[in-house]
């Protein structure tokens, strides 16, 4: 499909991949990216997924799709496209491009067969009219580390910590991970090189900040065995159960330190090992800030602090979900409670998803076909995919009047099933 212009949409060539990336880079602002960065990007782009938008010979607009893996309430890890790298440039605006590409791209995911679009939103008005629905939220917080208090579970004091260099323990931060990614919908099974990611960290872009610092748990127990000349305190072969990777950013006030700690990453599946992780980001020395970005909405280092005011959170959407197949998105979760409705599916923009559609499931599983069975409940593809995670409810959006209500009881029914028993989050951005 083209614009108006008759603008040309092609799967990105590695030729042209740098007039690709740099028509990106100028819609963002045109500053220019690390070199570092730049090769990483470069390095995770799938360039058969991409597509450009071209006027003649100059490139107009860039779209791509990371080859994802997400989470979905029950643990299942269900193929999604990763939307990224949308462009128009500021010349061909107003033109059908950006519109033209989203056609393309959702028509591609669905020849790929995957039932799931999603992706982080610049400007988060943009995407309602093709149909995502925004699934998860973030929060972030600034707290006052020299009048909050952190209360910790027992179990904490038995936690080792030690500072390690980021790349040299990445492989075994990567495994903390990989253990925690199917207890939380919403989370992305990260495949080889994107591991780099989580060590990026550009020196133009620390704005006074330390080099990305890191501290794993590993937890006391059995016999202790020391390596080196004199011992020197550490445990061979201990196994890392939870990792924090940060930085500081110092400050000298006349009363006197009020350094930063700025929180990148904090993994531990057990409750006593992730407070002592916690613990330590607060009482970082010559600090009285703790930073953090993008955590949970229900991260539980909220229910340790001994004063949430002086957490100053701020919530905002994180990670916009897109079904691009209905029944099978709808199959590939399970649910919490016992769900059987009929959804009126209106879906302009993906009209093999409009009409009739049968949910029945559980905890155990779920199926979802076409019926001709009057509907119980009438929404658009974009209410299914704000719901679809667990994260936002499907009686809110009755209560904003975009989910109808046709069988008395059906959207509380529904509204059940559909929740999850933890938040969905993404934890980092594409």
């Amino acid at each position: 499909m083209a614009s108006d212009l008759a603008t040309e949409l092609r799967v990105l060539r590695r030729q042209d991949r740098d007039e690709w990336y740099d028509t990106l880079i100028r819609a963002f602002g045109g500053v220019p990216e690390s070199t570092e960065e730049r090769e990483l990007w470069n390095t995770l782009t799938e360039t058969d997924r991409a597509i450009g938008a071209w006027d003649g010979d100059v490139c107009v607009g860039s779209a791509g799709a990371f080859s994802f893996r997400l989470t979905v309430p029950g643990g299942a890890s269900v193929r999604a496209a990763g939307v990224t790298m949308v462009s128009v440039s500021a010349t061909h605006r107003r033109r059908g491009v950006l519109t033209a590409m989203m056609r393309r791209q959702l028509d591609d995911v669905r020849e790929w067969g995957w039932p799931l679009a999603v992706l982080t939103a610049s400007e988060p008005a943009i995407y309602g009219r093709f149909g995502y629905g925004v699934g998860t939220h973030a929060v972030s917080a600034e707290i006052d580390t020299e009048r909050v208090r952190l209360s910790a579970p027992p179990g904490t004091d038995d936690v080792r910590l030690r500072y390690a260099e980021p790349a040299e323990v990445l492989d075994a931060c990567e495994a903390v991970y990989a253990r925690v990614v199917p207890s939380r919908p919403g989370m992305v099974a990260r495949t080889p090189g994107w591991e780099r990611l989580m060590l990026l960290d550009p020196e133009n872009e620390r704005e006074g900040a330390s080099p990305l610092q890191c501290v794993v748990a590993e937890q006391i127990g059995g016999s202790e065995a020391t390596s080196g000349e004199g011992g020197g305190g550490r445990r061979a072969g201990g196994e890392v159960v939870g990792f924090a990777r940060f930085a500081v950013k110092p400050h000298w006030a006349p009363t006197g330190p009020q350094g930063k700690v700025l929180v990148r990453d904090v993994e531990a599946p057990d409750p006593a090992v992730y407070a002592a992780l916690w613990r330590f980001l607060f009482d970082i020395d010559l600090t009285s800030k703790l930073v953090t970005r993008g955590r949970p909405v229900d991260d539980a280092w909220q229910y340790l602090v001994s004063d949430i005011r002086r957490c100053s959170l701020r919530v905002r959407d994180s990670l916009h979900v897109r079904l691009v197949d209905v029944g099978a998105a709808l199959e590939a979760r399970t649910y919490q409670a016992p769900v059987d409705v009929v959804f009126e599916v209106a879906d302009d923009f993906c009209p093999w998803n409009e009409g009739r559609w049968r949910l029945s499931g559980d905890a155990k599983g779920a199926s979802c076909e076409r019926t001709t069975d009057p509907a119980d409940l009438a929404l658009s593809v974009r209410e299914l995919g704000a719901a679809y995670l667990g994260g936002v409810g499907l009686a809110s959006l009755g209560a904003a009047g975009r989910v109808r209500e046709l069988r008395r009881g059906a959207l509380g029914e529904a509204a059940v099933g559909f929740a999850s028993a933890v938040a969905p989050w993404l934890p980092h951005g594409f």
